[in-house]
């Protein structure tokens, strides 16, 4: 947040979009009684926090599964791979 207490808002603007998915997208915020421009809104922070939570799941079962079997030294095996040559 900044000084006065709100939020910073950023803008972007994007570039060649199929005409096909700008209908899609119109109709479906027609559907839900918003404007496109809310209904992308929603859409990509829907988007961005369910990747931010799917990595926020695998990093905890990264946590809670242990390391099997030794670390690979990725030198020596290249060097074993090029002596068996």
């Amino acid at each position: 947040m900044s000084d006065s207490g709100r939020e910073m808002m950023a803008q972007i603007l994007i570039r060649r979009l199929d005409e096909r998915v700008v209908e899609i997208l119109r109709a479906q915020a027609k559907r839900r009684g918003v404007s496109l421009e809310q209904n992308l809104r929603d859409l990509l922070t829907s988007v961005a926090a369910e990747q931010d939570d799917q990595l926020e799941r695998l990093a905890a079962l990264r946590r809670q599964t242990p390391a099997a079997g030794r670390q690979l030294d990725v030198a020596t095996l290249i060097q074993e791979g090029r002596e068996q040559r």
